[in-house]
């Protein structure tokens, strides 16, 4: 492949290993900037029939063949070595990023939404497939019936954020470009307080409603135990859960809130005659926790008497028993037609993923009377409707709740920092043991073996005595957990500083490992 010829190509450095181990012995390969910058070529190493230069502002990888040259073939492994250090291997020099790629009701009409729904029995498969992306480390999918939202520890964003889009297009049937207008992305500290807000309910048609939270925290159960539900993810929704519970503890912002339940039931309530509210005929299809929610609502209101459609009758006899004061009539789903016909509002609450009705059947009802105000159809999205009420106390609940949100965001990142020296805090106490085995073993066989077993656990117990003191100055030094004024920067000089004094080795080992483990998978 000859410049000359116009080809070029860029590629990922999770690429880089197999893509050199094809290339043809007079190969050499350049790392280039985008167009119209100034870059230099520097060379970086140079092998036998491979070259490898980089450009001060690398981005892109351009591959050149020098045919009439008569060198050694040279390893792909060998050309992988010596292009740790340029920018085609970045990904090894980088943190990976926490990124969200979201579409919720703000954003995205509710239609788009129910087709990328992911129910959550297929939580921990979507994890797995999204994990098995060549830029994923680890995810997880809050989905619900506001938001679809995917979290995922990417080695690259704009890599790792192409690969999410088209593995929700390909599991939706929605196309690229079309997820693309309605989505959102934040990155790492954005994303953190994203979650953060969600969890806390600032981010919810109604502001400080509950179920979000739960819904949070079933992230986390569905996730324990999957692969891809890493330390990072699992941190991150563990202490937004944690963020949920302080806003709603320490603010009023759940004081009066109304849940997506209530706020469909004041809708109803808003549409319907006043005069009508004690008369109106009401059916509940589905016995579930929404729709528990609304038959507590509907009776909060007054309601006495109501129809609730379900599968089964022993969901509706339960709520029947908790609710003693209250004629609950149950209907099997095979009668939910007739029921609809003879209903003045009716609320729907399954997890259906069929429509529970079609036009024809809403054709046949009977006309609505005009003292209920005619036939309307409200989703999700009209809740919008009632929630703009009290704006102003709304905003000030919330920039109460802000204010805990940016002190614990401040605290998670010191946590994810705190990681960046896991592997060197690891490697040095494991090289430290190392010697101290060693040194112990030489000092009791110079012993003799008639010594005690009481002698034996004195030296052992000195010897660990001495190594836990001597690392100690070295360990706090690597820790950046907020606790001290202790920088970031200045702890992971420290890290480097251990890394080459012990010949450690962690910088660039750990991501390298990552990406070669990701690409062995393929």
């Amino acid at each position: 492949m000859a410049v000359s010829s116009g080809f070029v190509t860029t590629f990922s450095g999770a690429k880089m290993e197999t893509l050199l181990a094809h290339l043809a012995p007079t190969t050499q390969v350049w790392l280039v900037g985008k167009p119209g910058r100034r870059n230099q070529r520097v060379p970086l190493a140079k092998r036998g029939g491979v070259r490898c230069e980089v450009v001060t502002s690398a981005t892109e990888a351009v591959i050149e063949s020098d045919a009439g040259f008569d060198r050694p073939k040279v390893s792909g492994l060998s050309a992988l070595e010596q292009l740790k250090t340029s920018a085609a291997d970045r990904y090894t020099k980088e943190r990976a990023s926490i990124v969200v790629i979201g579409l919720s009701v703000h954003t995205t009409p509710v239609e788009m939404r129910e087709k990328l729904a992911i129910p959550e029995a297929e939580w921990p498969r979507a994890i797995e497939e999204l994990c098995g992306l060549n830029h994923i480390e680890e995810a997880a999918v809050l989905s619900t019936c506001n938001r679809m939202e995917i979290y995922v520890v990417a080695l690259s964003q704009h890599r790792g954020v192409k690969e999410v889009t088209e593995w929700m297009s390909k599991t939706s049937g929605i196309p690229v470009s079309e997820i693309a207008q309605h989505r959102f992305l934040l990155y790492n500290n954005d994303a953190t307080r994203h979650l953060f807000e969600v969890s806390a309910g600032l981010d919810s048609l109604v502001l400080g409603e509950g179920q979000i939270l739960a819904q949070v925290k079933q992230v986390v159960k569905v996730g324990q135990g999957v692969v891809g539900f890493g330390r990072n993810i699992s941190g991150l929704f563990k202490h937004a859960i944690t963020v949920g519970k302080r806003v709603r503890t320490e603010t009023n912002i759940a004081a009066g809130a109304v849940s997506v339940s209530s706020a469909a039931v004041e809708l109803a309530l808003m549409k319907l005659p006043e005069s009508s509210h004690a008369t109106a005929r009401m059916l509940v299809i589905g016995a579930g926790k929404m729709g528990k929610l609304v038959i507590k609502h509907l009776v909060a209101k007054g309601c006495t008497t109501m129809v609730v459609v379900n599968r089964s009758e022993e969901k509706v006899a339960a709520i029947s028993e908790e609710m003693k004061d209250v004629e609950i009539i149950y209907k099997p789903l095979t009668e939910m037609l007739t029921c609809a016909s003879e209903a003045d509002v009716v609320f729907t609450s399954t997890a259906s993923e069929t429509p529970l009705f079609l036009r024809e059947h809403v054709e046949d009802f009977p006309a609505v009377g005009s003292e209920v105000g005619g036939l309307r159809v409200y989703n999700v999205d009209d809740l919008k409707e009632v929630v703009a009420a009290n704006k102003e106390d709304r905003l000030r609940k919330a920039m109460e709740a802000q204010a805990i949100i940016a002190d614990e965001s401040k605290q998670f990142e010191a946590w994810r920092d705190s990681l960046e020296t896991v592997p060197t805090i690891k490697k040095l106490r494991a090289y430290a043991e190392r010697i101290r085995v060693a040194e112990l073993e030489k000092c009791l066989s110079k012993m003799g073996d008639d010594i005690s077993k009481k002698t034996r656990r004195a030296v052992d117990d000195l010897s660990r005595g001495i190594v836990n003191k001597l690392l100690h100055g070295p360990m706090q030094h690597l820790r950046c957990d907020g606790s001290d004024s202790r920088t970031l920067s200045e702890t992971l000089e420290n890290m480097h500083a251990l890394n080459r004094m012990f010949s450690l080795e962690t910088e660039v080992a750990v991501l390298e490992q990552k990406l070669r483990a990701k690409q062995s998978q393929k």
